[in-house]
């Protein structure tokens, strides 16, 4: 079969090319791992990352925890059937409201933490993202520590009827966690106790009241 034949056939099926697919660089470095940029004071490095699940009946549960580094307190744990880039933004939002700002936030490049609209926040607020080497999980410490013994701790053990369930039991582990688990790491002292020992000292003392002469 000749080249012109072949030609004749191709434009006659609508064959075309297909486009040359480009290859994506993916955000991340070492440089932004634990081991070289550490958390040196309270709000300082907050890191977050998601752990999967389901309910009894097979139903997803994503979960999004999200710790500052320096004191290993859980900030926020929520849990939905899917968190979309602008529920992780929402969720920082409240945080901010909550605590301040941190000045720099670790992840993965999971595509809810590189997405246009997280990044685009995180740059409005003033703060600067650390994502870590794609393929290097080590490199977020404190996320994996958590969310390993997250799953250990609770996600082995409850077993969620529903969506709802979830969320409450959630909420009742990040208090037991925050505030009744002592962390070696701090002296042992709870996330909640070296916290409020961190943002005590960050207070002007008053000034003593003026007696009368």
């Amino acid at each position: 079969m000749n080249k012109k034949r072949v030609h004749r056939l191709w434009k006659k099926e609508g064959l075309k090319v297909p486009p040359r697919a480009r290859k994506r660089r993916r955000l991340g470095e070492s440089a932004n791992g634990a081991h070289r940029k550490r958390a040196e004071r309270i709000n300082h490095v907050w890191s977050y990352d998601f752990v999967f699940d389901q309910t009894e009946r097979g139903s997803r549960l994503k979960w999004l925890p999200v710790l500052d580094e320096y004191t290993r307190e859980c900030l926020s744990l929520e849990v939905d059937r899917s968190i979309t880039a602008r529920d992780v933004v929402e969720t920082l939002e409240k945080l901010v409201e909550e605590r301040g700002t941190p000045e720099f936030i670790r992840s993965d490049n999971g595509p809810e933490f590189i997405a246009n609209a997280v990044r685009e926040w995180i740059t409005e607020r003033g703060m600067q993202t650390l994502y870590i080497e794609p393929g290097a999980p080590w490199q977020n410490p404190y996320s994996e520590s958590f969310n390993a013994r997250f799953r250990e701790e609770f996600l082995n053990v409850e077993l969620f009827s529903s969506l709802l369930e979830a969320k409450v039991l959630g909420r009742e582990h990040r208090e037991k966690y925050n505030h009744l688990r002592p962390n070696s790491s701090l002296g042992i002292l709870s996330p909640a106790e070296f916290g409020a020992r961190c943002l005590a000292t960050l207070r002007p003392t008053a000034s003593a009241p003026q007696g009368s002469d």
